[in-house]
């Protein structure tokens, strides 16, 4: 069985980054709605998964004792 690495230019929080500003650019080309709303939702999402992602990652974080 083969495996696949994937080798990104990009970092996972730009990644994520970018996919909430497609997101947003997205809503805002839509009437208000319900559509408009899960699209500023998921933006929402992937802006919080960037920032979690980033306090996780950080050298100050320590492991629980």
């Amino acid at each position: 069985m083969q495996q696949h690495h994937s080798n990104h230019e990009k970092t996972y929080q730009e990644r994520l980054i970018e996919e909430a500003q497609c997101f947003k650019d997205e809503a805002a080309k839509i009437p208000h709605g319900t559509a408009r709303d899960l699209l500023l939702q998921r933006a929402f999402r992937a802006e919080a998964a960037s920032h979690l992602d980033r306090w996780l990652s950080s050298p100050g974080l320590q492991p629980p004792k």
